[in-house]
C-alpha cells in the first residue's frame, strides 16, 4: 500500500512517497522516494519542471549490434581457450573483442575517449578499466604465429556455423592490395592479402598476407592455393573459385580443383565491345538493379571460355563524370599552351610543343575526343587550335563507358553469381579503407595482431550484412551503418525539485529501416531500462 509521509526537521516538512506491507505478520514501510517540501510537489504537479535542462546523444545502434554478433561468435571465449590460462584481470580474449569492436564502429578514434560513451553496452562489464596501452600489449603478446592460426581457424568455423554450413562452404579467394597498415620491419613492406571469403557475403574466413622483400614472398596464384589447402583441412569439401583482377592473366592449373573468375581489358577484345545495348539482357533486378549482360563465349588461348560482357547504369554515370573533369583539364591545358604560343613567348621547338601537347592528351579516351593542329614550324610562328570532336565523344561513351568484361570457367553458375563474385573484392578493399586502423606499436607480431584484428572487424561487418540481406534489406556496409549509428540513445537531464536531478534514457525514433534492422540484431536487450 502506498501513502505519502511527511517528516519535520528544523521546523520545515519534506514529504515521502512509502510503500508499506507486512512483514512478519507487522506492517512496515518497505520502500520510500523523497518528493520535496510542499513547494516541491507543488511545482512538480504544476509540471514546472517537465523540461529538461539539456540533452545528450550516446552512441546506440551500431556498439550494440557489432559486440552482439562477437559475443554471438564467442571471439572472447576463442581466444582465452586458444592462449590458456591466465592470471590478468581482464583477459585476452576480451581485450581482442573489445579491440575489434572499437576497430569496426570507431575508426581512428581514441580508445580511451571512446571506451566512456560505450561501456554501458557491454556485457558482462570488464571488473576494471580496460583502455589501457601497458595492458593491452601484454593481453596481445601471447597472440603468436601459432595461436592466431588457430583463432583464425575457431573463428571460420564459427561464422561457417552461424551461416548454417560447417562444412562445404562455397569459399573466393580474392586478393586485397593493400590495408593501410605500416610495414613490418625487417620483414618488408606490405603488398596486401590473400583473403578466403565466402561466396555469398564476402565474409573472410582465412587471410594471409604477402610482403615485397621477404623469403616466403610467392605470388598470389601460388598462395591461393595455399589458402585453399588451409580450408580444405579446416573445413573439408567445398567449391573454391580464385578471383582475378582486369589484366592479370594467370589460372589455376586445371588439377588443383579450383575454379576462377577474372576480369579482361576491355580494350584487348573490340568484336565484344560492340554489341548493340539490345544484345544484352537484365541481371537481376534485386540484387543488381540497373545492370545489363550478354553471355556468351570466346576462344582464349585455344580454349573456349564463358564471358559476360556487362554494363552498369551507376558506372556509367561515374565514368561519364571522371571522363568530363578529365575532358576539361586537357582544355584547360591546352588553352593555355595555345596562348603562351600567341603571346610568342614559346622559344621550345615544334617536336618539344608536340611533346607537351601529347603529355596533355596522354589521358584514358582524352585522346580519342581531342582533336589538335599545330600550324608553324619555328618557335615565334607556332599556333595551336583545338577542338572537341563530339562524335567520337559519343562512340567512346557507347563503347566503353559502364561496361566490364569478366572471363570464367564457372559455366554452371549463374551470370549475378559470377558478377558478384568479381565484385568481392572491390566490396573488400572499401571496408577495410573505411576502418581506417591506427598505426600499431611495436613491430613484428604487434602489427599482425592489428592486422589480425582488421580482418576480424571486417568479417563481422560483412556477417552483418549477410544476415540484413538474408531479411531482405540489401544494403552496403556503409548504408548498414549508417542507418544503424542514427539509432542513437538520448539522455534527458531533468532539475531537482528538491531531491536528486531526474535522468531519463530513450532509444531515438526510428524509421521502418532502422527498426527492421533493431529488431534482426536484437538491440531491445541493450535499450535502457533493459541492462
Amino acid at each position: 500500500m502506498s501513502s505519502i509521509i511527511g517528516k519535520r526537521v528544523n521546523g520545515r516538512t519534506y514529504y515521502y512517497a512509502a510503500d508499506s506491507a507486512r512483514v512478519d505478520g507487522k506492517p512496515r514501510i518497505v520502500a520510500q522516494r523523497y518528493l520535496g517540501t510542499a513547494e516541491d510537489v507543488e511545482a512538480a504537479l504544476n509540471r514546472a519542471a517537465a523540461e529538461p535542462e539539456h540533452t545528450r546523444h550516446l552512441p546506440f545502434g551500431e556498439v550494440a549490434a557489432v559486440w552482439g554478433v562477437i559475443r554471438r561468435l564467442d571471439l572472447a571465449g576463442i581466444v582465452d581457450e586458444v592462449v590458456g590460462r591466465q592470471r590478468a584481470a581482464v583477459s585476452a580474449g576480451t581485450c581482442l573483442a573489445l579491440a575489434v569492436l572499437h576497430r569496426a564502429t570507431a575508426g581512428r578514434t581514441d580508445p580511451g575517449r571512446w571506451w566512456p560513451e560505450v561501456s554501458r553496452l557491454i556485457r558482462p562489464e570488464p571488473p576494471v578499466p580496460l583502455w589501457d596501452r601497458a595492458r593491452f600489449r601484454r593481453a596481445m603478446r601471447r597472440l603468436g604465429p601459432v595461436e592466431r592460426g588457430e583463432v583464425e581457424a575457431r573463428v571460420s568455423a564459427a561464422v561457417r556455423d552461424q551461416l548454417g554450413a560447417s562444412d562445404g562452404l562455397p569459399a573466393l579467394i580474392v586478393d586485397v592490395p593493400h590495408l593501410g597498415a605500416p610495414a613490418v620491419p625487417d620483414r618488408g613492406e606490405l603488398a596486401g592479402m590473400s583473403v578466403l571469403v565466402s561466396r555469398d557475403g564476402a565474409i573472410p574466413l582465412l587471410a594471409h598476407e604477402h610482403l615485397r622483400d621477404r623469403d616466403d614472398c610467392a605470388p598470389y596464384g601460388v598462395l591461393a592455393h595455399r589458402l585453399a589447402e588451409r580450408y580444405r583441412e579446416h573445413a573439408g569439401a567445398g567449391e573454391i573459385t580464385v578471383v582475378y583482377d582486369a589484366g592479370t592473366h594467370p589460372r589455376p592449373h586445371p588439377d588443383s580443383g579450383l575454379g576462377f573468375v577474372g576480369g579482361l581489358l576491355p580494350g584487348d577484345h573490340p568484336e565484344l565491345l560492340a554489341y548493340p545495348a539490345t544484345a544484352r539482357r537484365p541481371v537481376d533486378q534485386r540484387r543488381l538493379p540497373g545492370l545489363t549482360a550478354l553471355d556468351t563465349r570466346i576462344v582464349m588461348d585455344g580454349v573456349s571460355r564463358r564471358v559476360i560482357l556487362t554494363h552498369s547504369e551507376t558506372l556509367h554515370a561515374a565514368q561519364a563524370r571522371g571522363f568530363t573533369e578529365a575532358l576539361g583539364q586537357a582544355a584547360r591545358r591546352l588553352d593555355g599552351l595555345a596562348e603562351a604560343l600567341a603571346a610568342g613567348g614559346n622559344r621550345r621547338s615544334r617536336d618539344h610543343v608536340l611533346a607537351e601537347i601529347s603529355r596533355i592528351t596522354r589521358v584514358r579516351w582524352v585522346e580519342r575526343v581531342l582533336v589538335t593542329a599545330l600550324h608553324g614550324s619555328t618557335p615565334g610562328e607556332m599556333r595551336l587550335h583545338w577542338h572537341i570532336d563530339g562524335t567520337a565523344r559519343r562512340r567512346v561513351a557507347a563503347e566503353f563507358f559502364g561496361k566490364q568484361l569478366l572471363v570464367t570457367d564457372r559455366d554452371s553458375w549463374r551470370a549475378a553469381d559470377v558478377i558478384t563474385a568479381y565484385r568481392a573484392r572491390y566490396h573488400l578493399d572499401s571496408t577495410f579503407g573505411r576502418l581506417s586502423a591506427p598505426q600499431s606499436p611495436g613491430g613484428g607480431d604487434a602489427i599482425a595482431v592489428h592486422r589480425m584484428i582488421s580482418v576480424l572487424a571486417v568479417a563481422v561487418l560483412h556477417l552483418m550484412r549477410q544476415e540484413a540481406t538474408e531479411a531482405g534489406l540489401d544494403l552496403s556496409v556503409r548504408e548498414l551503418f549508417e542507418q544503424l549509428a542514427d539509432i542513437q540513445e538520448t539522455v534527458l537531464r531533468y532539475p531537482s525539485t528538491g531531491g536528486r536531478p531526474r535522468t531519463r534514457r530513450v532509444i531515438t525514433d526510428r524509421t521502418e529501416v532502422q527498426q527492421r534492422l533493431y529488431d534482426l540484431f536484437g538491440l531491445d536487450a541493450s535499450a535502457p531500462g533493459r541492462r
